[in-house]
């Protein structure tokens, strides 16, 4: 009976669930974690294109917020309630994906979210009040939140462990080439023909959802362990004695999924993996929400102007998520953290300083690297620190206890600054501290498991 061998020499008990995956090609290709298969490529390009979409919706958005404004005859406070509540709905869907992937798998369920957010975009054009804005909206950040956790997940389930940062940085990084397309759109569409065209370019793709389901198969983690619930379920049944480590594993799996993070053996890493995420969606809340009303009403730049601005920006950014990949496999998860957020401390806040727009674009270029180049442990580390039973359940509370924080209370705040000083630029001056605690919360309580099989994470 064949099976898949992980780089340490672990080999999975292949159940009869597997046996039947394995009758595909790339279920198999998937399962190897010695080299790296055209379907790790398939899963890897899906997972990218997802992202980069991701980046697009998201950007977009924000460049068109200044256009929003002045159309609906809002307020940066009333703009900003409204995208609260989209941003709360979207929370729920943060969690809810994963969790169902917990239970449907992963591959599924990608392919659904991604179709879903990408047919719902262009509806937002067809909005005439602020109030159906915010409702499609809703319906937009419940399917778009998904595939924070859902496609990470697959890649990290499916990769070599050796690669995995690498895998998930490089994923993670064509955000950037999303937030690029958005500038292009913003430069040679919105500019010109208004934000209503631009928001019905991402119905494309929804084309992606077809390639996941053609190319990508389901994740073995997820298969081993339905088939590990069925041998449990046929021992019990026959009044077969359980081996201690599935009576331990058991004693944890049936209790709630939610519950299982705060379980004795799962409570650091929960909390960690939330530190993490917290400080991820606070950090860009501040900056990458408000970057082009900053620099449409303080700096005065055209949106074509900020929207070239944003093709660079996140071109520049990509190198950052491609470095912090590479030092996550090559020398750990913690270092990649110091170098990204060292590195985005320091250029944002000469960039906070500038005095022309040259400053602005050099510093604001580099500050790219770090700014979002520490997305890549971030998501790497969320990834990988629950257990295949509750990883689903786990990146779902993190991500959406980050999504509260840092994008619907920590806001707040930034807005709440910037009525009092009439600038954003003291909450942007935030963002070097908080990134100074988030290293610091990394070398304090972080664990590394760079090249760590994930059964040997956590079970």
């Amino acid at each position: 009976m064949s099976a898949a061998v992980d780089t340490i020499g672990y080999v999975p008990e292949v159940g009869s669930l597997e046996e039947q995956y394995r009758k595909s090609a790339a279920f198999r290709a998937a399962s190897d974690q010695t080299q790296v298969t055209p379907t790790h490529i398939h899963i890897a390009v899906a997972n990218g294109l997802g992202w980069g979409f991701d980046g697009m919706d998201g950007v977009i958005f924000a460049l068109a917020s200044p256009l929003l404004l002045k159309e609906f005859g809002l307020t940066i406070p009333e703009f900003r309630s409204g995208l609260q509540i989209a941003l709360l709905v979207g929370i729920v869907g943060m969690f809810v994906w994963p969790w169902l992937a917990d239970r449907y798998g992963r591959r599924t369920l990608l392919a659904i979210n991604i179709a879903l957010f990408s047919l719902m975009m262009p509806v937002l054009a067809l909005c005439t009040t602020w109030v159906a804005f915010v409702a499609v909206r809703c319906v937009v950040n419940f399917a778009l939140n998904g595939e924070w956790s859902l496609g990470s997940m697959l890649v990290a389930e499916t990769w070599p462990a050796r690669l995995r940062g690498r895998a998930i940085g490089i994923n993670r990084g064509t955000w950037c080439f999303g937030a690029a397309l958005a500038g292009v759109i913003a430069t040679y569409i919105i500019s010109v023909y208004g934000w209503r065209l631009a928001f019905s370019v991402p119905a494309v793709v929804a084309l992606v959802a077809v390639y996941v389901r053609a190319k990508c198969p389901e994740s073995p983690y997820w298969v081993r362990m339905q088939d590990r619930k069925r041998r449990i379920a046929r021992a019990r049944a026959n009044g077969s004695p359980l081996s201690a480590e599935d009576e331990d594993w058991v004693a944890k799996a049936e209790r709630i999924p939610l519950g299982q993070l705060f379980l004795p053996d799962m409570r650091r890493n929960t909390w960690v993996a939330t530190f993490i995420a917290c400080c991820s969606t606070t950090i860009y809340g501040t900056v990458g929400g408000w970057m082009p009303l900053y620099l449409a009403q303080e700096r005065h730049w055209s949106t074509a102007a900020y929207g070239q601005f944003y093709i660079w920006w996140g071109l520049v950014g990509f190198l950052g998520l491609l470095a912090s990949g590479w030092i996550s496999d090559r020398f750990g998860r913690r270092p990649a953290f110091y170098v990204m957020l060292a590195e985005g401390a320091v250029f944002i806040t000469l960039w906070v300083f500038a005095k022309t727009d040259t400053e602005l674009w050099i510093y604001g270029l580099l500050w790219s690297i770090g700014f979002l180049g520490f997305w890549g442990p971030s998501m790497v580390l969320t990834a990988e620190i629950y257990p295949t039973r509750i990883r689903g359940v786990g990146n779902g509370f993190s991500w959406s206890v980050a999504w509260l924080f840092g994008f619907v209370l920590w806001p707040f705040l930034a807005v709440g600054l910037q009525q009092y000083t009439g600038s954003f630029a003291a909450a942007f001056l935030l963002i070097p501290p908080a990134m100074a605690c988030m290293a610091l919360g990394v070398w304090w309580f972080t664990p590394d498991h760079a090249g760590v099989d994930l059964d040997r994470i956590g079970t």
